[in-house]
């Protein structure tokens, strides 16, 4: 499928993929969102990325910051001086991973994954964990590149919902997701036995 015509789509799960390009900053548009739903109370948890152009050579500098502890976790290693590229750093990768499952253990409102990237359109990296949200029930939002959408569906066999790049449609997904939890919750609540 063409980069310019992904279909858009709401196809069942609690699954969100934004689809972003290259030149989109994706990071900063996720971080924002978990950013402004926190300070709307909502229970966060999972990792959003934040880049930056330190001693990584002329790559950026990788780190994820757990939306539960608010711990920075750098997730790539220098490779040295005359380096073009930075190496994932597993160990950093180990806590990211960590984040996600403490979040999925305690039933936050709604897990991030920074990213369906190149390690887990391969089939490392956090896919397990994206997985095992699903897998549990949990709401689940990650971002998507063009580059790896093709492994993005195989890997969910079409099932989810695709986003644009955009906060206001981040933002419209979350309140029908919100929406939808909040009417479960009082249908439950409401069929619980009252105690005598």
């Amino acid at each position: 499928m063409s980069p310019d015509r992904f279909a858009f789509t709401e196809n069942l799960l609690n699954l969100a993929a934004v689809i972003y390009h290259p030149e989109d900053d994706i990071d900063s548009l996720l971080a924002s969102f978990a950013h402004h739903l926190r300070n709307d109370g909502c229970r966060l948890g999972g990792i959003v990325q934040q880049n930056w152009r330190k001693d990584c050579g002329p790559t950026k500098l990788m780190e994820v910051i757990d939306l539960m502890t608010d711990r920075t976790i750098p997730i790539c290693q220098n490779l040295g001086p005359g380096s073009t590229a930075c190496k994932l750093d597993e160990a950093g990768l180990a806590e990211a991973v960590q984040a996600v499952r403490q979040a999925i253990a305690d039933e936050v409102d709604l897990v991030i994954v920074n990213k369906f990237g190149k390690t887990e359109a391969e089939g490392r990296g956090l896919r397990a964990e994206i997985a095992e949200a699903i897998v549990a029930g949990r709401p689940v939002l990650t971002a998507v590149s063009t580059r790896v959408y093709p492994a993005w569906r195989a890997f969910t066999g079409g099932f989810g919902t695709t986003l644009l790049c955009d906060d206001a449609v981040i933002q419209d997904w979350w309140h029908d997701i919100a929406r939808k939890l909040d009417r479960r919750r009082s249908n439950f609540s409401a069929t619980m036995p009252v105690a005598t």
